[in-house]
């Protein structure tokens, strides 16, 4: 469910209650579209404001996350520090009850003369955008997206210029309306009583709230249209919240600010405020959306390697089938040369007898009319010699490149289980020193940190630790783990070292979290029922040669799990 009018409404009177009145003393641009704010309140409390204008999920709330800003912030973050740096917040309204929320804000600028400055979020999928407004003359000081009369001719946004708000909604505001004007609009616009009906009336009705009102009002006894709706809203207009997410099948489905009793069939989590359930349900979805256009272009790169091995692939096996044939050349050389004296020059064909055969069965054999019987004995033998040899090639290769594709899946995996910029990037250097990437002056980064392997605590208290990378996984089984230590990877499938550090008899608590962990960072993250083996550190070796986070062991256990991070 995407972020409607009347949930906006719940998330101006958190941020009423908690952060107006307070003061701005720190401004972040963490994202090219979006920008965090700390504010400290009345009550000397510290909140972080976050206001996305990302086309995919624009969104305000607080939040309790940290995001790793930029060494050098944008330009839209300078001029927010600019005029913002220490101001205080002196109301927050909401537009009716439209997608648009302005935070009001009085600053001293440096003759010491106070100015009120409007930050104007709009909400509105693609077209949500961020704009600091001076008041007195509502002129735009800038916006987080710059959009010209060429994008759109009604209103421009870019500084410099008048602000204008987005065209008004013909709607009925569902906080202010009269039994005249209801009936009216359902008259004028010929609206029909069904799931769709409130929100074709109301402005800030979504259409998952537009069938929960409709739900409600088929199940009541009072038929009065007019007086349900009226109380309806008016339980809203008066804070009477129920935050919860809504899930199928282990999924989040939906979330609202009031009950949803049309889910019947949906499990249901309840949040304590409007800002802690968006943050969860978006959290999630919005930063793996970031992630994935962050390494596109790394999963592209591994993408078309894993092409080139595939078709490569296609090639040895196409190699080794027409190297089904090769005894047959063998045989027929023999037979040629068994039976020289009778091949005699000229013939193109010649049936021999078949002394390997129980039944000595006669063979058809083709033979070069120009050549003797020697030099077709030596061709079909030179036939056979040069079919033995690419078979023993393609089966070398075959065997090389089933470990490249195995290293590119694994490599894959890692990209989609990144949970930082700084993971991806490190997954791109892994990919420059094992050649899949050419290496340049601009992927050298000296301030790039280096994190550190998962590390989680069982149940039980012993430490488990998860590779990030294939870098890492050598680092924990090869170098971090003792001999005693127990290796956990799943099997047959790509996915990430897991290490139990064995300080004594580990519980088989502990073993299933780890091996749920095993599974969660791998291919199989969203199956059930995944097999992974586990052994101890000793019994594992580096194969000579072998790419990064390729290793073998033996003597190994299995246990199939479902996946899960602790």
């Amino acid at each position: 469910m995407a972020l409607d009018g009347i949930y906006m409404y719940s998330i101006v009177c958190e941020l009423k209650e908690k952060i107006n009145g307070g003061k701005i003393s720190k401004i972040n641009q963490p994202e090219k579209d979006e920008i965090s704010l700390t504010i400290r309140s009345k009550d000397n409390i510290n909140y972080k404001l976050l206001i996305s204008a990302s086309s995919s999920y624009p969104k305000i709330h607080l939040t309790e996350n940290n995001k790793v800003n930029p060494l050098k912030a944008p330009m839209f973050c300078m001029i927010l520090r600019k005029y913002l740096q220490n101001s205080r917040i002196i109301d927050i309204k909401q537009v009716s009850t439209d997608r648009i929320i302005i935070i009001d804000v009085q600053s001293s600028d440096e003759m010491g003369f106070n100015s009120v400055y409007s930050l104007i979020v709009e909400v509105m999928g693609r077209h949500s955008n961020i704009t600091l407004v001076r008041q007195r003359d509502n002129l735009i000081m800038d916006s987080i997206k710059h959009i010209t009369p060429e994008v759109n001719r009604y209103r421009s946004i870019y500084p410099g210029i008048p602000y204008i708000f987005p065209p008004k909604s013909e709607k009925l505001s569902p906080f202010e309306f009269s039994k005249l004007e209801f009936n009216n609009k359902i008259e004028t616009d010929l609206v029909s009583v069904d799931d769709k009906m409130f929100f074709k009336l109301f402005t800030g009705v979504s259409k998952p709230l537009s069938k929960e009102i409709y739900f409600r009002y088929s199940i009541e006894n009072d038929k009065d249209l007019y007086a349900f709706t009226k109380n309806f809203f008016d339980k809203i207009l008066n804070a009477h919240f129920n935050f919860a997410a809504y899930y199928l099948e282990g999924d989040a489905k939906e979330f609202y600010c009031v009950n949803l009793k049309h889910l019947e069939n949906y499990s249901e989590k309840t949040f304590k405020n409007a800002s802690s359930l968006i943050e969860y349900f978006y959290f999630e979805k919005d930063k793996n959306d970031r992630l994935n256009n962050h390494s596109v272009d790394l999963q592209r790169i591994v993408h078309t390697n894993i092409d080139r091995c595939n078709k490569k692939e296609e090639i040895l096996n196409n190699n080794l089938k027409a190297c089904e044939d090769k005894e047959q050349y063998k045989l027929f050389g023999e037979l040629i040369t068994a039976n020289i004296f009778a091949v005699t020059k000229g013939l193109d064909k010649i049936e021999l007898q078949n002394y390997y055969s129980e039944n000595l069965d006669m063979v058809s054999i083709k033979l070069n009319p120009n050549k003797s019987a020697s030099l077709n004995a030596q061709s079909y033998y030179k036939k056979y010699v040069k079919l033995k040899k690419t078979e023993e090639m393609s089966l070398l290769q075959l065997e090389s490149n089933n470990e490249e594709i195995n290293y590119l899946q694994s490599v894959l995996t890692n990209i989609i289980n990144c949970e930082t910029y700084e993971e991806i990037e490190e997954i791109k250097k892994e990919l420059i020193e094992t050649g899949y990437i050419k290496f340049n002056k601009k992927n050298k980064d000296k301030k790039a940190k280096v994190s550190k392997p998962h590390h989680f605590i069982s149940s039980d208290g012993i430490d488990i630790y998860v590779g990030k990378n294939n870098f890492q996984n050598d680092y924990l089984t090869l170098k971090f783990a003792d001999k005693r230590d127990i290796w956990m990877h799943t099997k047959n499938i790509p996915g990430s070292h897991v290490i139990i550090k064995n300080n004594g008899n580990i519980p088989d608590k502990t073993l299933e979290e780890a091996a749920g962990l095993a599974a969660y960072y791998s291919k199989a993250k969203h199956s059930i029922n995944v097999p992974v083996d586990y052994t101890e550190v000793k019994n594992i070796k580096k194969p000579s040669g072998g790419k990064p986070g390729m290793v073998i062991y033996y003597t190994n256990k299995t246990i199939n799990i479902i996946p899960k991070k602790l």
